[in-house]
């Protein structure tokens, strides 16, 4: 166990990764056939699995904070135990500690094997920890779910017990406080509730089945991205949901990243691959005319559906999917327009989070690693340094801030991650911005440049609204699902009075309808009061009521969802109001 790379020094880290070794040696004490696995500092907080086949109840929580509790106050100190491997492989032997025995062996040879002890309890850890247990302050144990071993479906379920700790129990009240809040805006149950998406078991798990709800979202998330793009000079392609497998090894992405894809169907004598991305597709039509310098930059964007084979146990609602629509592009540029056009990317972004309301995010540069060169990154060093000094070149030039992170590039060259924060504070990896050096001369891609000579071109990789599964999640949590009136799957609900004003009701409805807006009439013979509540508890941003006198009017009653009453507008005027509150779907 290692405290998360980059926090060995803050003294948080410490206290959390001191507390998973607190948490593990309560459980021990009070369940002594649990075994310890393995229990890392996550953001946040930490975890430790158990292998514990009767498993843990919300009850045993209790019981085992207090056990913490009981140790933390008996202030043992921590202490760092150096030892052999043989030493080490004899103890857990000796012990029938199965799972420490295997971690023990993937350690590379030559590295140092430390073990951390407080009290009696003993476990494999690189450090580092707090001084003393009384160090580690305001605790909280959170939850209780299985998990795989390693986080592969074939290996043993365990039982992983997540818990918390802060500085201060005003700190500790704030994040429980926050805890809430996420709960109440988790995508899965508002996703059910609004009728946005569901999933069956006879589809398969991690396949979304897209409801009238979500689908309207899509809809008009893929009208943002079409204008958007447009104006930015993209042309949209479409390519097949399968490839044959001769693609793949001229792209890479077999040797690389087979395990994360659906395995292979064989048809007469030819294997084919359900796509796990769409670049190569794109590479393809890039090379299907002759290219010159004057064309440059190609930009090629497309809504593919792709589908990644993510592990049974690291599947979450929209977030972790297997079947997913990406926002993607790919744009073929020479170097000198390099800069301008990573630039304009990340400008995209910005322009997006200020749409969504996203005040904070970061761009994460994710760079190779030397020992990774040959194996999980394509093996050319001077052009990994090269591209990923155009890119911090890039970020500077545009006054960019922007994190550092090495060993997180993807196989082909250097990339952006832009993590976001949603609106109560909550962390969530959406967009990507890639550059690839490698792939575009495995595919033979060339432009004539200004000498009549063949050159290679250099691609970006970008992904600005993720994908829907992604964005759709994140964007339930971020607006609680009252979403704003261009992204609300219904925007108005007509609701009539009596059975006297259907005739009317329909009317308005069709004005509304034939102007571009998703608009519903709730006919049914219940009491208005019902109506509204039921339209409320849905989010829709306006409720319009036509009452006998509206109706004799010509005007409608206008009803907001937050706002409330705003009294009773002709047709045209109301039209005139919602095209108003439509421009912030225009982006600059």
């Amino acid at each position: 166990m290692v405290c998360r790379p980059g926090h060995e020094n803050d003294p948080v880290e410490k206290m959390r990764h001191s507390a998973a070794h607190i948490l593990a040696d309560a459980v021990t004490r009070l369940y002594p056939d649990a075994k310890p696995t393995i229990g890392p500092v996550i953001e946040n907080g930490f975890y430790y699995d158990f292998d514990y086949p009767p498993g843990f109840s919300e009850d045993d929580l209790e019981k085992i904070e207090a056990e913490m509790k009981k140790i933390i106050k008996e202030n043992q100190k921590f202490e760092r135990i150096d030892m052999s491997r043989d030493d080490a492989l004899k103890m857990f032997k000796e012990n029938g500690e199965t799972y420490k025995l295997e971690i023990l062996q993937s350690i590379p040879e030559g590295e140092d094997i430390t073990f951390y002890k407080h009290g009696e309890f003993v476990d494999l850890c690189k450090g580092p920890h707090a001084n003393y247990t009384k160090q580690v302050k305001a605790i909280k144990l959170l939850s209780v779910a299985g998990a795989y071993w390693r986080g592969d479906e074939n290996n043993a379920m365990l039982q992983r017990i997540y818990g918390t700790a802060f500085a201060s129990k005003e700190d500790l009240a704030n994040y429980l406080e926050q805890l809430e809040e996420a709960k109440k805006r988790d995508h899965r149950k508002l996703g059910k509730e609004l009728e946005i998406f569901t999933f069956d078991d006879e589809v398969g798990p991690g396949l979304p089945l897209w409801l009238p709800n979500g689908g309207a979202m899509i809809d008009a998330l893929e009208e943002l991205a079409k204008k958007t793009e447009r104006k930015a000079g993209y042309h949209r392609v479409r390519t097949p949901h399968i490839t044959k497998e001769t693609m793949y090894y001229t792209s890479g992405h077999l040797p690389y990243y087979e395990e994360s894809m659906y395995p292979a169907m064989e048809l007469e004598g030819i294997k084919y691959y359900l796509k796990p991305m769409n670049c190569p597709h794109h590479h393809k039509i890039f090379a299907a005319k002759a290219r010159s310098y004057r064309d440059l930059p190609v930009r090629l964007a497309e809504y593919g559906t792709c589908y990644r084979y993510e592990k049974s146990g690291e599947l979450f609602g929209l977030m972790r999917v297997r079947s997913m629509q990406m926002n993607d592009a790919h744009i073929y540029c020479t170097l000198d327009q390099f800069q301008d056009e990573f630039l304009a990317v990340c400008r995209m972004y910005q322009s997006y989070f200020k749409l969504f309301g996203i005040q904070k995010y970061q761009m994460r540069l994710s760079t190779h690693s030397k020992e990774g060169l040959g194996k999980k990154y394509v093996d050319q060093p001077e052009l990994w340094i090269k591209t990923e000094d155009m890119v911090r070149n890039a970020l500077k030039a545009g006054d960019i801030p922007f994190v550092e992170v090495e060993n997180e590039a993807a196989f082909y060259g250097p990339k952006i991650d832009v993590q976001i924060w949603s609106a109560i504070g909550r962390e969530f990896t959406l967009a990507t911005n890639q550059v690839d050096f490698a792939v575009p001369e495995r595919f033979g891609l060339s432009f004539k440049n200004s000498k009549n000579e063949d050159e290679v071109p250099l691609c970006i990789h970008r992904a600005p609204l993720s994908t829907h599964e992604r964005l759709i999640g994140f964007l339930i949590e971020h607006y609680a699902g009252a979403f704003p009136l261009w992204l609300a799957p219904v925007q108005a609900k007509v609701l009539s009075v009596s059975e006297d004003q259907h005739e009317r009701a329909l009317a308005v409805q069709k004005q509304l309808t034939d102007a571009g807006y998703r608009v519903e009439a709730d006919l049914r013979n219940e009491k208005l009061g019902l109506k509204i509540r039921e339209a409320q508890l849905m989010k829709v941003p306006y409720m319009l009521i036509v009452g006998k006198k509206d109706a004799e009017a010509n005007l409608v009653g206008v009803r907001h969802r937050k706002d409330g009453d705003l009294g009773s507008l002709a047709v045209p005027d109301l039209l005139q109001k919602l095209t108003d509150e439509m421009k912030e779907f225009d982006i600059e």
